[in-house]
């Protein structure tokens, strides 16, 4: 009989305990409560923003901010937002070194603004840094970054994340519109002078130029030369029918005069298909082909010397939309 009064006694007080410890988790903070971004870094240490192309260049990005902590923040706490360039400059160095021609740019002040504090509401564990951009005029052929970081002070009435993936935002500002993204190669012939072997990359990024012209770098140059400024193919992508699939792409070079670039060979076109994913009903793939036809010179590689190329063929690219989700910059599976 003592035993099972012994046993009972045990059990009153292990229940008694769990529950004042349930009643702590409810009542205590766990951790401590710091402010933090939302933008996780991608291997080159910056966050990928895609911001949809506007006629005017106007849009909107709203940078989530997050009071960290086991409990509902317990107060309304004030967040001073800031500029970063000196993590901005830290970043390219150790990325890549002496190559500055290689460098994230710090995007300039005429093409943002954004509140330099934001309210996070008692009660409350997120809210969003509202951003206006205004990229018109945007030359894409550089790597803009905005960065930003959550200003630290004993006066303020929180605590910034001490750690920089959680205190800092290095915003890389990735305009799109409906044609512009990576494209695949394989079939994109590049040909040196008379040579029989053609020369191909697996893949080619086209930048946003307005709603319906992209540009993407000539023979082999990507963001990487030294020089590409130079060698800009534009694409504009028209309504113009050739046949049932076939529409009319543009195409020119806004440095002919220098690099000779030429339109050869048959007219250029697009062909844009539209399906529901076979496996995941909710994902809508849309395929682009682009076929281009033309020749240039390379004039920059070897000083006094003209390197004529030829190129010909298809760039195809599959964008992903997730229908499940309604904001268009998220829809898109990057």
């Amino acid at each position: 009989m003592k035993t099972h009064i012994y046993i009972l006694f045990v059990i009153l007080t292990l229940a008694s305990s769990i529950t004042s410890c349930k009643d702590e988790w409810k009542d205590k903070e766990q951790f401590e409560q710091m402010a933090s971004f939302k933008a996780v870094p991608g291997n080159q240490g910056v966050t990928s923003t895609y911001l949809r192309y506007t006629p005017q260049g106007k849009v909107r990005y709203e940078l989530p901010i997050i009071m960290s902590g086991s409990i509902p923040n317990s107060k309304a706490r004030t967040i001073h937002i800031g500029l970063d360039p000196d993590t901005l400059a830290r970043l390219n160095r150790e990325q890549y070194g002496h190559r500055k021609e290689l460098y994230f740019k710090q995007l300039d002040p005429k093409y943002y603004s954004y509140p330099q504090t934001v309210t996070i509401p008692e009660g409350a564990t997120t809210v969003t840094l509202p951003i206006e951009f205004s990229l018109d005029d945007l030359d894409q052929v550089e790597k803009w970054v905005l960065p930003l970081q959550i200003l630290n002070d004993p006066s303020y009435d929180y605590k910034a994340n001490p750690n920089q993936q959680y205190r800092r935002a290095m915003l890389h500002i990735t305009p799109f519109n409906d044609y512009s993204g990576t494209y695949g190669g394989t079939l994109y012939k590049i040909y040196l002078d008379s040579d029989t072997e053609p020369l191909t990359l697996n893949n080619h990024r086209t930048f946003v130029v307005d709603n319906k012209t992209i540009f993407a770098y000539a023979g082999t140059r990507d963001i990487d030369y030294i020089d590409r400024h130079l060698y800009k193919v534009m694409m504009r992508f028209t309504d113009e029918r050739i046949d049932l699939q076939k529409r009319k792409l543009e195409i020119w070079s806004d440095n002919a005069s220098q690099n000779k670039f030429k339109i050869v060979g048959e007219q250029s076109y697009y062909t844009i298909n539209e399906e529901k994913n076979p496996t995941k009903p909710y994902l809508k793939n849309i395929y682009i082909t682009l076929f281009l036809s033309y020749q240039f010179e390379d004039y920059t590689t070897i000083p006094g010397q003209r390197l004529k190329y030829r190129v010909e063929g298809t760039l195809s690219m599959q964008r992903d939309i997730n229908t499940l989700i309604p904001n268009e910059d998220q829809q898109i599976q990057w």
